[in-house]
């Protein structure tokens, strides 16, 4: 089993150290939380039947509150190896019908999504694909993963991580290596990797622009959508 920092224990200090370094794009953790589920959104084939969704990597549970609002019916999961991070995600989201639990106890073929953000970049690179066969193990057949992940070649994306202790020991990984791996663990791709964040909010006047540069490899974060193969026959 792969570890992450133990700076993630630090439940309460994590949202004064996120903000610490996203302040340099002058906009708050929801608005990219929202870029990023609505992106999803955009994705998603006609006629997803999205019931189950597992939040992994969840930290303190700030994605919970978005995925509720956008996916009202679904069952929630949110996963993560630090047991202080989920307490404080239970205690401060009790009443969203939202459920955290231990990577131990995530229930196999489950879940239609899995939504996973910013979390590889914690895992040492030869755990990788340990951690990428355990969400395709999650998945049902033909369950959709999305992944997102910060991109090494934003130099805007570099200078927030810079400032963010918690990131001090990041692998970053690109999106072809990324692409690769998950191919490699059972999954076929679903989209072409879409490239998000271009503008900080002093120039928000130009985001109308950004759909036209989701292929274009500048933006601060990347997100591929892939879906489990029924048949798939993982590789070591």
């Amino acid at each position: 089993m792969y570890t992450m920092n133990s700076l993630f224990d630090l439940s309460q200090e994590y949202e004064t150290m996120l903000n610490q370094g996203i302040k340099f794009s002058g906009e708050a953790k929801e608005y990219f939380i929202r870029g990023r589920i609505e992106d999803l959104i955009k994705l998603l084939p006609k006629g997803s039947g999205i019931h189950k969704i597992l939040d992994y990597g969840c930290g303190i549970g700030n994605t919970a509150p978005i995925l509720r609002e956008y996916f009202k019916e679904a069952e929630i999961i949110g996963t993560d190896l630090s047991s202080e991070a989920l307490k404080y995600a239970s205690d401060i989201h009790r009443l969203l019908n939202v459920k955290f639990i231990h990577l131990n106890e995530v229930p196999l073929n489950h879940f239609d999504l899995v939504y996973v953000n910013g979390v590889f970049h914690h895992i040492e690179p030869h755990n990788r694909v340990e951690a990428l066969k355990g969400i395709h193990s999650f998945l049902k057949p033909l369950g959709l993963f999305a992944f997102f992940e910060n991109n090494p070649w934003n130099l805007g994306t570099r200078i927030v991580m810079s400032k963010i202790p918690f990131d001090a020991d990041a692998h970053l990984i690109n999106p072809l290596k990324a692409s690769q791996l998950i191919t490699q663990c059972g999954f076929r791709r679903a989209s072409k990797t879409r490239y998000l964040f271009y503008f900080p909010r002093i120039l928000s006047f130009l985001r109308f622009i950004e759909k036209h540069l989701a292929n274009i490899p500048l933006g601060a974060q990347y997100h591929i959508l892939s879906v489990k193969k029924s048949d798939a026959s993982l590789t070591n």
